[in-house]
């Protein structure tokens, strides 16, 4: 006897694997966690559904591992309820957030490569500096690079070297 297959649509995007629906599923109670994380006004700013919001704060006062992991069960249940545009603002949200640390991370490497370039002994780094933001006194970085060498010949704290890094950080944020 033959099985009868229910009629397959034109739409393929409509027929969704198993697999696909735990990944999403995951995903979902991964933003949740991440929720959790956030304060209050942070929360709000989101603009989630009150029994969203409940849940979380719930999941905030609880400490017991098996309590706050059906916990998570439950946001990943509501955050399937909440509408597409919810989710993708939270997405988004979560994406600035990333993007702002991996910025502030990108601008302190900056920093502290000027810094360490200068460091080197060649006063040709210094140079390049002024170069790139016209703001800056030559005469102060040598003189605060002096500082910093005669500092490390004697191993002494890297005062100088801390001056410098504050200074080409105003430098750079002046810019």
């Amino acid at each position: 006897m033959a099985k009868s297959h229910p009629e397959k649509s034109n739409d393929q995007d409509a027929l969704v694997s198993k697999s696909q629906l735990k990944r999403e599923m995951h995903h979902l109670q991964e933003l949740g966690k991440a929720l959790v994380k956030l304060k209050p006004e942070e929360i709000e700013k989101l603009s989630i559904s009150e029994i969203l919001i409940d849940a979380l704060n719930e999941a905030k006062r609880i400490k017991h591992r098996e309590g706050l992991r059906r916990q998570m069960q439950f946001i990943g249940k509501l955050m399937r309820k909440e509408p597409a545009e919810t989710i993708e603002r939270i997405e988004a949200y979560f994406e600035k957030l990333h993007n702002q640390h991996q910025n502030h991370t990108q601008h302190h490497h900056l920093i502290e490569q000027w810094r360490d370039r200068l460091l080197n002994k060649e006063n040709s780094e210094i140079e390049a500096l002024v170069a790139q933001y016209p703001n800056g006194d030559r005469q102060w970085l040598r003189q605060m690079v002096r500082q910093s060498w005669h500092e490390t010949d004697k191993n002494k704290p890297p005062a100088a070297a801390r001056k410098l890094f504050i200074y080409i950080r105003e430098l750079i944020n002046n810019d």
